[in-house]
């Protein structure tokens, strides 16, 4: 399956990617794409919508479709166990970090799934290093033990669920350019895709921290001696709060909860 982060989808056939109405338009908009054109930047993120949209669609009429649901749960249980020792020990560095949540919750399996949440890991760890500096201090820390912030981890989690969807539109982009429209390869759209996709999803994804804050002010004003929650920062209560939005979190970036079935934020498709 090539490198530790997803590699190439190499098939001993050609890969025509999912199949279907929508998807077909949005590949057609794809190829009549040009990045000197006017309104080139706005064109295609409609394509990025047209692509999420299709994946939603295809999702929400079946489940199963491309395994993507099963593995990004899988995936979404692994890595929330994974929360709990990186509170406590941390990583040395970004590649370190990587390679461990890449063998702790990345799988091994060899399926285009597979390598999207491979390389969502890798992404959701770079991302969150963007959003959070110290890191970079809590690293060179983490060769002497400590531990990430919950607050870190947290993003990171919402982070993983919306970067794994990402990098699977960003390979089926990028199939659809190798084969249909290779003079697109030097304007690497699906690059932009996939982090328009991924920025458009990831405040669907519940956060463990919101969770157990809410828990705590709900525990507090019923009196009761403790929830799910356990303490405020107990390192095992990250882990059980993160694997029990699971369901929840997959659901809101595969568009299969919405706004119409719960009242609450909706998918962006």
């Amino acid at each position: 399956m090539g490198d530790i982060v997803g590699g190439n989808v190499g098939t001993s056939t050609r890969w025509q990617g999912p199949n279907g109405d929508q998807w077909s338009s949005a590949s057609r908009r794809l190829a009549h794409w040009r990045d000197d054109s006017r309104n080139a930047g706005r064109r295609l993120e409609e394509i990025a919508a047209d692509h999420l949209r299709a994946l939603h669609e295809t999702l929400r009429a079946d489940r199963s479709a491309f395994g993507l649901y099963d593995t990004a749960c899988a995936a979404g249980e692994r890595l929330a166990r994974a929360l709990g020792s990186l509170s406590t020990e941390g990583a040395e560095s970004e590649n370190a970090l990587i390679a461990r949540l890449v063998s702790e919750a990345g799988g091994d399996g060899g399926t285009l799934a597979d390598a999207a949440v491979r390389r969502g890991v890798a992404a959701a760890v770079r991302d969150v290093r963007n959003r959070h500096p110290e890191l970079d201090d809590a690293m060179a820390k983490g060769a002497a033990g400590a531990g990430f912030s919950w607050d870190l981890l947290c993003d990171l989690y919402q982070l993983f669920f919306a970067a794994t969807v990402g990098e699977f539109l960003r390979s089926v982009v990028a199939e659809h350019v190798k084969l249909a429209v290779p003079v697109l390869i030097a304007t690497d759209p699906e690059s932009t895709i996939a982090d328009w996709v991924a920025d458009k999803v990831v405040d669907l994804v519940p956060s463990p921290c919101e969770e157990a804050a809410e828990g705590t002010r709900l525990t507090r004003a019923v009196d009761t001696t403790r929830s799910l929650v356990g303490s405020a920062r107990d390192p095992s209560a990250l882990p059980r709060i993160a694997e029990s939005l699971v369901p929840r979190a997959v659901g809101s970036v595969l568009g299969l909860i919405t706004q119409e079935t719960t009242g609450e934020g909706g998918a962006a498709a």
